[in-house]
This record gives structure tokens, C-alpha cells and sequence, in this order.
């Protein structure tokens, strides 16, 4: 299966970008896999977008694999990542046993946030052959702790500790790396010193790839939007002109009868 991300690294050599979008459902997955997407994420990123919680926090290991389990369904080329939720993957043993499931599932790699704070479990994951996918930087899953979305490595501690995590993924052969809300400098000299491609969302145009969140990309969860997305469509203002247009078809007296 590492065979399948291998492309991956080939791609930041040749200075060819990533392209990353989420996808919780069949009907998604496949249009977004038709398309030409690169990677397809089932992100823990659903609590919010589709199952309405607050935060990613409350994502249940079941839930992550039901929607995984649809994703697979309709993937037909591109290799599918599912993130290992809140709560999952607190020593090595049960990383690797809910990364497991997660391939069992239908994903071909796991992702987890962290990098020096879970080296074990990354190396552990690496030992067992499930390819990973790292994310640093702002993490959703300690949004509680750290009380809010902030941008990541402004500091040079900072920097040099967000480095410090790039460079544990990497050796532990991490096909590719998530950079949230990285300063764009910081993001930049992580970029270029490690050989697994950087992935970022809101953290610049010099990593190796780009990430969003489908729902931001086509304007479906209008309620937030992100300050560094610039939506390609208005599908919820579709839904509603079309709902309001069955609503009022519906509701139409009919003629009378001559």
C-alpha cells in the first residue's frame, strides 16, 4: 500500500501541486474523485460540517468509519485518508488498532495531529505499515484546550518546534504532511527542509499542496466560512432557491374546475 502514496513525494519533486479535498459521502466522494482530486479526506472536520457539533472533539471513532465506509464506496482512483478522531490514538496500541479499523473501512492511510508529542505512536503505525498522513500546526482536536483557532509558528520557538515535529513524521516515512494555520514564512522553511509534501490549509501557497474542507470550497455550510477560503460556488443558496421554488409549487392553489 505505500506503493499507492509514493506518487506523492515524486510530486513535490517535480514542483507539481497536491490537491486535497474532504469528502463524507458517497455522492461527494465520487463527483470529487470524477474530478480529478489528488487525495480524498474523510476528515473529523464532519462533527461540524455535517453532523452539526461545535467542534471536532465529539467525532466518535464510529462515526469517522460510517462515513469512510460511503467514501470507499465511491473512490474508484484516488487514495483515501481518514482521520483518527479525539480520544483514539492515546498510547500505541490503540492507534494502531483504530487505525486498523479505519483500513478496514476502506481508507488507505490514517491521519493524526501531533509530531514530537506522539512519536510513539506515529513510529508505531510506521512499524505496522499503515501509511500516514501528519497534521501540525493549529490542531481542531486541542481547539478546547488552546481556546480558539490561532495561527501557529510567528515565534522562532515556534518555528523551531513546529520543525521539530515535521522532521519526527518525516523520519517515521509520513507519505505527506497537513500545515494548518502556519504562519506563511514558517510554512515555507518547513516546506523545503523535509522530503514529505506539505500539505496546508491557511498556511500559504509555498506548501507542496492545498486542503480545504468541501463545504468551504462550494459555499454548502454557509454559516462559517473561513477567512482564507474563497468559495468556488453557492450551493446552499441553490438548495434554498430550489426548496423555496418545490415549497411554493406545492403549496400553489390549483386551477379550478370549469
Amino acid at each position: 500500500m505505500t506503493s499507492l502514496f509514493a506518487r506523492f513525494g515524486e510530486m513535490k519533486q517535480q514542483g507539481e501541486k497536491i490537491a486535497v479535498l474532504t469528502a463524507y459521502d458517497y455522492p461527494t466522494a465520487r463527483l470529487l474523485d470524477e474530478s480529478g482530486v489528488d487525495l480524498l479526506l474523510v476528515g473529523d472536520s464532519l462533527g461540524m460540517v455535517v453532523l452539526g457539533y461545535p467542534d471536532t472533539t465529539l467525532v466518535t471513532i464510529e462515526e469517522i468509519l460510517h462515513h469512510t465506509r460511503a467514501v470507499a464506496r465511491a473512490a474508484k482512483r484516488a487514495p483515501i485518508v481518514a482521520d483518527l478522531p479525539f480520544g483514539t490514538y492515546s498510547t500505541p496500541e490503540e492507534t494502531v488498532k483504530n487505525a486498523r479499523r479505519l483500513i478496514e473501512a476502506g481508507a488507505h492511510a490514517v491521519k493524526l495531529e501531533g509530531g514530537v508529542s506522539h512519536r510513539a505512536q506515529i513510529f508505531a503505525l510506521a512499524a505496522e505499515g499503515i501509511p500516514l498522513m501528519g497534521h501540525i500546526g493549529m490542531l481542531p482536536q486541542s481547539v478546547r484546550l488552546e481556546g480558539g483557532y490561532k495561527i501557529k509558528g510567528r515565534t522562532q520557538d515556534e518555528a523551531e518546534h513546529l520543525l521539530a515535529d515535521a522532521k519526527v513524521l518525516d523520519e517515521a516515512g509520513a507519505f505527506a504532511i497537513v500545515l494548518e494555520l502556519v504562519q506563511k514564512d514558517t510554512a515555507h522553511k518547513i516546506s523545503r527542509s523535509i522530503a514529505a509534501p506539505t500539505i496546508g490549509i491557511g498556511s500559504g501557497s509555498e506548501c507542496d499542496g492545498q486542503v480545504l474542507v468541501s463545504h468551504d470550497l462550494i459555499g454548502l455550510f454557509p454559516w462559517f466560512t473561513p477567512k482564507f477560503v474563497s468559495p468556488k460556488a453557492a450551493v446552499a443558496q441553490a438548495i434554498r432557491e430550489a426548496a423555496t421554488d418545490f415549497i411554493r409549487d406545492t403549496k400553489r392553489s390549483p386551477e379550478p374546475l370549469p
